[in-house]
């Protein structure tokens, strides 16, 4: 007869097995406990690629048993190429995510993605959001921002802004908008494309540039790598905390400009609603949780987290207001 330790030892050394097909099936039902990759759609050293760090260490602080969110970059008319691919289906599936920012439905607005509309993909999730800023190089004569616009007031031509994306693109529509602030008009500017904000600070940098009106995260990033950069504006609202607590706000210089740059995800259209909803919830539960607010404010960014419907309509409402700016700065509107 087998003594009562005995049978306990034997249930003991059974248990993994019976718990490894549970937690198989967990997996394949909710592919945010899975393996998952975050496509980064520019070069490294971009909002972008913040953006996947921050959803990597988010999932992980509620979910520490998951693999970590992997990270793949997928360079390419910044965010052009990774939509194309996931609306197409090239590239998807349940277990990759891809990250967009408001520069993404700028540019979606634009019909600049290709021939695909808002619902070619699945809006999951916002982490939070950025601020534009007006930056330039420490040596740079310009101390302040009324110093800049005096500058583009005499000849913006003089001046040569540098960001990620093309004409059109946010960093674009920034730089158009101060030129029309200093009474100017924006076709006159000079404006050098790189594919993506860690090259257009590299060239600010290397004072190959004269401007970066890029987004607050990215260029306090190459600040604490050692760059010699100088915020002359945040494009918010009021004045933010943290790091940017001595940068005036262009609304305080006189320069009525305000630009958010919302950071989240998207998914495939392609995965079963089940899946979209699994990363929902896995995001709703991320940033609600209590360490998120720490963890968002380690990667510069501020509160505004959306999901499901709510994200959605949020979506859809930018992408009408970036219309109706595309067409007042006379950009070009693709149609599909």
């Amino acid at each position: 007869m087998q003594s009562p330790l005995f049978t306990r030892r034997v249930a003991l050394r059974a248990l993994p097995a019976l718990l490894l097909p549970g937690i198989a099936t967990a997996q394949a039902g909710d592919p945010s406990l899975a393996a998952a990759d975050c496509v980064i759609p520019a070069k490294a050293g971009g909002g972008f690629e913040l953006t996947c760090a921050l959803a990597r260490d988010a999932l992980q602080a509620v979910r520490p048993s998951r693999p970590p969110l992997g990270q793949r970059y997928l360079p390419g008319g910044i965010g052009a190429v990774a939509f194309d691919r996931i609306a197409t289906g090239q590239l998807g599936g349940a277990g990759t995510l891809v990250a967009f920012s408001s520069g993404s439905l700028l540019n979606l607005a634009q019909g600049r993605f290709g021939p695909h509309p808002p619902s070619a993909v699945r809006w999951i999730a916002t982490l939070g959001t950025d601020y534009g800023v007006i930056a330039v190089h420490r040596d740079s004569p310009h101390r302040r921002l009324q110093d800049l616009v005096a500058a583009l007031r005499q000849d913006p031509s003089r001046m040569t802004f540098g960001a990620g994306g093309t004409v059109g693109s946010q960093d674009w529509v920034k730089a158009a908008l101060l030129v029309r602030a200093a009474g100017r008009d924006h076709k006159a500017m000079r404006f050098v494309s790189f594919e993506g904000g860690g090259d257009a600070l590299g060239a600010l940098q290397g004072k190959h540039v004269d401007v970066f009106p890029g987004d607050a995260a990215e260029a306090l990033q190459a600040i604490a790598g050692g760059a010699a950069v100088r915020l002359l504006a945040v494009l918010s609202e009021t004045r933010l905390g943290g790091a940017l607590t001595g940068v005036p706000t262009a609304r305080e210089q006189g320069v009525d400009i305000v630009w958010p740059t919302v950071r989240g995800l998207y998914l495939s259209a392609n995965v079963a609603d089940a899946a979209a909803r699994a990363w929902s919830a896995a995001f709703a539960e991320a940033t609600a949780a209590p360490g998120y607010a720490a963890l968002r404010e380690r990667h510069s960014l501020y509160p505004f987290a959306l999901t499901g419907a709510a994200l959605d309509d949020y979506v859809q409402a930018r992408i009408k207001t970036y219309q109706a700016l595309a067409d007042e700065l006379g950009l070009r509107r693709w149609k599909r």
